[in-house]
């Protein structure tokens, strides 16, 4: 019998194998020390919540049924593509709520959000907004002038604003998780820049395309400055979406001009390295990105696209990928509505972004907001979210974990930034995807639709493992 040995948090875990299920006359009797000796862990999440991230050892079993199980086939052999982490958006309004807390409960959270040991989840990605999004108090930029004042050289940039929640929280976040990854994405530019003088809605004026294009290099560098190094930028947070406080209207025409002729050249000139991606709005317009893309010199600045699923379905990711291969996808954002239905969230989200865009080739997956109070709160006026429910609600110093906490969780805790998602058949109702992590671990999330428990078996190449998942619930399972 074969001995597959892999490393889970620096403990050789031996994943002990039965011969392949489907000839049984090449099975071998497992022995009672076999049998009693854990071969790997498994995390659950319940729908009904009577498990949240419980962990249990998997040991060697063999079951006179076996033969009749549903394989979830993994394949190390097949890769696709490298994931950059999971998290949330640190909203201006997240920020605000964690930064109020007193300082050992604020540790003791960003700990548990952000570290890597036993006790912590692990998130190793985060969105923020470049200026004001909906979910801080008010709207704002960082050059905001008097009405009909233009500062066509930016004279008055500033982070102000930043600096008095976002840009500290982000400070202790890196302290503790020095290699997260973050993004950047703007909800409007300044009022000045735009077409209708309004945070709201309106279009970028030509005149200040290479204006808007020097605002994301002193934002860039800016940040660098305060030890916060911006991975990656989107260039507009839903640019189909004007109706939100701040928006603006970019129709792919418009972006691929922004792209081609003024951000990216402009980074190019300041040596800025941040990652310029596009798009950052619902999978029903996988034309908007693939436009921008067809145009071979907006293309050579643009690392890929990000998606959100508010409309669409998440299979229409892959066709971006299908048209341009050599570029990268993100998911970006999904919000959970409160007052949050735990066992419809967790299914859907787990269904569709865990598993869903992780195999259409996205690189991250992000939920919206990280945190907010009992009363969802902040927002901006005039179409700013009042009933997005954060991963965490704060109450003071109390922590109130949500339904996208655990959504997350499930899979930030155990794919480490690097992994490689693996093949793995798709079954109708074990939905699953895997991957191969730095460490040479295999993680396989799997999702239980049925109303009971569920066996079946991991095949890895002619070696099986026979395993059981509770009804109703999601199980990581570290191998």
């Amino acid at each position: 019998m074969k001995k597959i040995l892999q490393q889970y948090t620096g403990v050789a875990l031996g994943f002990l194998l039965m011969a392949s299920m489907h000839s049984c006359k090449d099975s071998k009797t497992i022995s009672s020390k076999e049998k009693n000796r854990p071969v790997g862990k498994v995390y659950v999440t319940t729908l009904d919540q009577s498990q949240l991230l419980a962990e249990s050892e998997l040991y060697q079993t063999q079951s006179k049924s076996s033969e009749q199980l549903p394989v979830i086939q993994i394949n190390p052999g097949k890769t696709y593509q490298k994931m950059d982490g999971f998290g949330y958006t640190l909203t201006g309004g997240s920020a605000m709520h964690i930064h109020n807390m007193k300082d050992d409960a604020r540790h003791a959270l960003l700990k548990e959000l952000f570290g890597r040991d036993a006790s912590s989840i692990g998130v190793s990605y985060l969105r923020i907004s470049i200026g004001a999004s909906d979910l801080d108090e008010a709207p704002f930029s960082y050059d905001d002038l008097a009405e009909g004042e233009t500062d066509k050289n930016l004279e008055h940039f500033s982070l102000a604003n930043d600096t008095l929640h976002l840009i500290p929280v982000l400070k202790e976040i890196i302290k503790i998780q020095p290699n997260i990854k973050i993004l950047g994405s703007p909800w409007s530019p300044p009022k000045w820049m735009k077409t209708n003088n309004d945070t709201r809605g309106g279009s970028l004026k030509e005149e200040f395309y290479d204006s808007y294009a020097r605002y994301f290099v002193k934002y860039i560098e800016a940040m660098k400055a305060e030890g916060i190094t911006i991975d990656a930028i989107t260039v507009q947070n839903e640019p189909l979406h004007p109706g939100n406080n701040p928006s603006l209207l970019m129709e792919a025409e418009q972006q691929k001009e922004f792209v081609k002729n003024h951000l990216g050249p402009v980074f190019e000139e300041n040596n800025i390295n941040t990652k310029i991606i596009v798009y950052d709005h619902n999978a029903d317009r996988p034309d908007y990105p693939i436009t921008i893309l067809n145009d071979s010199v907006a293309a050579q600045y643009i690392d890929g696209a990000a998606f959100h699923l508010y409309g669409g379905e998440v299979d229409a990711i892959s066709k971006v990928h299908e048209a341009h291969p050599d570029k990268n996808l993100y998911f970006t954002e999904q919000w959970v509505g409160a007052p949050g239905d735990f066992a419809k969230e967790m299914n859907w989200h787990t269904e569709n972004l865990i598993i869903g865009a992780t195999r259409n080739w996205c690189k991250t997956v992000l939920e919206w907001n990280l945190a907010a109070d009992e009363n969802q709160e902040p927002h901006t006026d005039r179409g700013g979210c009042d009933r997005c429910l954060g991963a965490i609600t704060i109450k003071g110093d109390k922590v109130i974990r949500e339904p996208a906490y655990y959504i997350i969780a499930q899979a930030s805790k155990f794919v480490t930034p690097g992994s490689v998602r693996i093949e793995s058949n798709l079954l109708k109702d074990l939905p699953n995807v895997a991957f191969r992590t730095p460490k040479g671990t295999i993680v396989v999330i799997v999702q239980n639709k049925n109303k009971k428990e569920q066996s079946f078996l991991f095949q890895l190449e002619n070696e099986t493992l026979e395993v059981k998942l509770p009804a109703q619930s999601v199980g990581t399972y570290v191998i």
